[in-house]
């Protein structure tokens, strides 16, 4: 489980280190492959360990490709889809067209979203975060069934 939102930076060859409290989930649970893609609702990228990736493979396999939505969502997440594998120092390389589509400089935020990490760069976070927490006070904010039985 990935949670928590981690400060990082990402080196002039674009390479980024794992915190250290989720290197030994991602070594043991997928021997450090990794897939990065893109993510369609927000300027962000998503970090899958092999895993989960593999699930995620399943259900897109099940879209159809004579639906043209259907197929814009799985060119989009499988064409841009990136696999890396964890170094022994607990890095990896995001290709130059991830970075470009997230907008990544150095200060980067790694956000745990239990099954895996988004990666924004740090001045999106936080006008994200700020963005989101003024639709919640102003109460235009779509409360879902999902979302009405949640209780903290």
């Amino acid at each position: 489980m990935f949670r928590g939102a981690n400060p990082i930076t990402m080196d002039d060859k674009g390479r980024i280190a794992i915190p250290a409290r989720y290197r030994d989930e991602l070594l043991e649970d997928s021997n450090g492959q990794i897939v990065c893609t893109i993510d369609i609702y927000s300027p962000c990228l998503l970090l899958y360990p092999m895993a989960e990736w593999e699930q995620v493979e399943k259900r897109l396999r099940g879209l159809r490709d004579n639906n043209p939505s259907e197929r814009r969502y799985k060119r989009l997440m499988l064409g841009n889809a990136v696999d890396n594998e964890i170094d022994k120092n607990g890095r990896f390389n995001i290709s130059a067209n991830l970075r470009a589509h997230a907008g990544l400089t150095k200060q980067l935020m790694l956000v745990g979203q239990l099954n895996k990490f988004e990666i924004w760069d740090l001045a999106a976070w936080e006008a994200r975060q700020a963005e989101d927490m003024a639709i919640i006070e102003s109460g235009d904010f779509e409360l879902t069934d999902n979302l009405q039985d949640f209780n903290l």
